[in-house]
């Protein structure tokens, strides 16, 4: 059993999580991931770790209440706890020096890129920042972003702040060359990126987290189309290069079992959910 020491509401239905696991806080690095299991009967849902801290022995993921697990996860309150975390999972991403690095993260996504460009700075990279979400009120550390980056941008979906889209990125990489590209979030979102970086030549690196079991590569629901070979998200990746990802394979495979899950969530909503208000 894992213990929740620390809950905070980062935006409206997007929740992080820090829980006691002294072992995987030693041994975690940006980029990799987690298997979280509510309890006996819970499935098993990916979750990117968004911090650790080996001195307290603690680890934090994020999270979007968007089904019945995550749902549940939410209602969870500091002092339950989660009977099963497996990880850390999958490779580390790869932090170096590469020069001006790009990082995009849209959603939930932003959570774990915070810990992402705390790592690229460190290793001497300049950094612009692009935080995107549907709407204003679903952003989050945009100070803490900020804070971090020698350039700072922000996108919605509708232009309630910032930019409208993704189409300014144009304009920034025809003034600018940058080395690397990380972009995090929405499978949508990640291909528009690397559409729009294609172009410019800009190595772009993205993170796949399909519908996983296992998450050590054994039991192949994990599998993506890269560059046309079958790769495994859980042992080859989860970051691969953008630009050779079959997005469209990806995001049908994705919805395969939507049906299922809004069956599943209004079910549970219908059973009585919980009387938490998420707090």
């Amino acid at each position: 059993m894992y213990e929740i020491v620390g809950k905070r509401e980062l935006a409206p239905k997007i929740k992080l999580f820090e829980v006691n696991a002294p072992e995987m806080a030693e041994k975690a690095r940006p980029g990799q991931f987690l298997i979280i299991i509510i309890d006996e009967k819970g499935e098993r849902i990916p979750l990117t770790v968004a911090g650790y801290d080996a001195e307290k022995g603690t680890i934090s993921f994020a999270f979007n209440e968007v089904g019945k697990t995550t749902k549940q996860l939410g209602c969870l309150k500091v002092g339950d706890s989660v009977q099963s975390i497996t990880g850390p999972l999958g490779n580390p991403s790869d932090i170096r020096n590469f020069g001006r690095a790009l990082c995009m993260a849209g959603g939930v996504m932003i959570a774990p890129m915070l810990l992402q460009v705390r790592a690229l700075r460190e290793a001497g990279n300049k950094i612009t920042v692009v935080v995107g979400a549907r709407i204003k009120e679903l952003l989050f550390y945009e100070k803490e972003m900020k804070d971090l980056s020698d350039e700072f941008y922000v996108a919605t979906d509708d232009g309630s702040k910032g930019y409208k889209g993704l189409d300014f990125l144009k304009e920034i990489l025809s003034k600018q060359k940058f080395d690397r590209c990380v972009a995090w979030g929405p499978v949508v979102m990640m291909k528009n990126v690397c559409e729009i970086t294609k172009p410019f030549g800009v190595p772009t690196v993205v993170t796949l987290t399909p519908i996983m079991i296992d998450g050590m590569g054994m039991c192949g629901v994990c599998r993506v189309t890269v560059g046309g070979k079958m790769k495994f998200g859980c042992v080859d990746g989860p970051e691969f290069d953008g630009h050779l990802v079959d997005f469209d394979g990806l995001i049908n495979r994705q919805r395969m079992f939507l049906p299922e899950e809004r069956l599943s969530s209004l079910l549970w909503e219908l059973q009585g959910g919980c009387s938490c208000g998420g707090k």
